[in-house]
């Protein structure tokens, strides 16, 4: 009997739903499961002839057939990034963002793995920040804002985290004492906004919420550990185009491994004013102004302030 690809893999994703697989570990599923129809088609194939070939065939077909799959049956979804994951869920987008941030973010298919929160993402950011791009970050809790202005005065004011570039780490001393003298260009200063899931249902209030308590700063990040569907992506793109704010697409497993799948624009000027009435109504955020004070006084950066691995020391 022919494998018919697209029942296969929707009754495979509808059996698991709520889980999510890449292609390839569908596509090994398939091997497993049916060998004699994968041995019908590989003889029939002219440009298949091992085992390992028709396995990458069957990943080819699943992406290729994801579009069409998706308009036939739109409860099989998938997340955006690499690797893309696929899985069926009959929740609305609201649905899925609401059970995201109420009880976690399954990592894997197993049920063995435990569920992570939004907090716990932090420390997966910071770590990808220092591994890529050597920002030193910090962690901004907004539990600890004065809240002067009300049950909402302070809402989208801050950023989960910050951080600070040292443009001259590399530099000679000599050169690092001119440009100390010379200007204050030696640091740029981050931002980032980190959520569990952007689906269709939030994106854009997970946009302007990164460009609301973004607006002081160099680089302004939205950070996400899932993202949901292609159009939420064409999306962040066209948000993109008149805000600047860039995506991180976090690697939960292996930070190292997270992509900037939209860079963000870079502002020339930091916003004092705004960076001002944050210093003035959380102390963590003043803590952070404090260590880019220090970095200018003394020209280093001791790893020991900052949200950096340990292992980076």
């Amino acid at each position: 009997m022919a494998l018919n690809l697209r029942s296969t893999v929707v009754a495979y994703l509808r059996d698991h739903a709520e889980q999510k697989f890449t292609a390839r570990q569908i596509a090994e599923w398939i091997f497993a499961t049916y060998p004699d129809e994968c041995q019908a088609k590989k003889e029939s194939s002219k440009y298949v002839g091992t085992d390992a070939e028709l396995v990458q065939q069957l990943v080819a077909e699943i992406g290729a057939q994801r579009v069409p799959l998706q308009k036939k049956f739109p409860t099989l979804k998938t997340t955006e990034g690499r690797p893309r994951k696929y899985y069926y869920s009959e929740k609305s987008d609201s649905a899925e963002v609401t059970a995201a941030e109420s009880t976690g973010l399954a990592q894997t298919t197993e049920a063995s793995k435990p569920k992570i929160g939004e907090h716990s993402l932090y420390p997966l950011v910071s770590t990808y920040l220092w591994e890529e791009f050597e920002v030193y970050s910090k962690r901004i809790d907004d539990k600890r804002s004065s809240n002067k202005r009300g049950p909402n005065g302070n809402r989208w004011l801050y950023p989960d985290l910050v951080g600070m570039e040292d443009l001259g780490a590399e530099w000679h001393h000599e050169v690092k004492n001119c440009v100390k003298q010379y200007s204050d260009k030696r640091t740029k200063l981050w931002s980032f906004e980190v959520k569990l899931l952007i689906n269709r249902s939030n994106v854009r209030e997970c946009f302007f919420q990164a460009v609301s308590n973004s607006s002081w700063s160099n680089f302004g990040y939205l950070v996400a550990a899932e993202i949901e569907g292609q159009d939420t992506q064409k999306e962040l793109r066209m948000l993109f185009a008149a805000h600047g704010i860039g995506l991180i697409k976090l690697d939960v497993e292996n930070p190292s491994e997270s992509q900037v799948l939209i860079p963000a624009k870079e502002r020339v000027e930091i916003d004092w004013d705004t960076a001002n009435r944050l210093a003035t109504e959380n102390r963590d955020f003043l803590e952070y102004v404090k260590l880019v004070k220090q970095f200018y006084q003394t020209g280093e950066a001791r790893l020991a302030d900052w949200d950096v691995p340990k292992e980076a020391g």
